[in-house]
């Protein structure tokens, strides 16, 4: 891979991680307390929601013109 391509790839995964970790931290933020949940499924949920959020989706297919 080329050295600008890698470098670009890694500051965008950086970047992505960044804003997940920004989000993820503002939605535990704003938690309510009194939730029957335990803290871990509610970290993993505001976790889950927050790379869906934030993360962009890759997607390799194929044209329906291709076919």
């Amino acid at each position: 891979m080329k050295p600008l391509i890698e470098t670009q790839r890694i500051a965008r995964r950086f970047n992505e991680d960044e804003a997940v970790w920004r989000r993820f931290e503002q939605e535990r933020s704003q938690r309510d307390s009194a939730s029957p949940l335990q803290e871990e499924i509610l970290d993993e949920i505001d976790w889950r929601e927050a790379e869906q959020e934030c993360r962009q989706t890759r997607c390799v297919g194929f044209l329906l013109s291709d076919l």
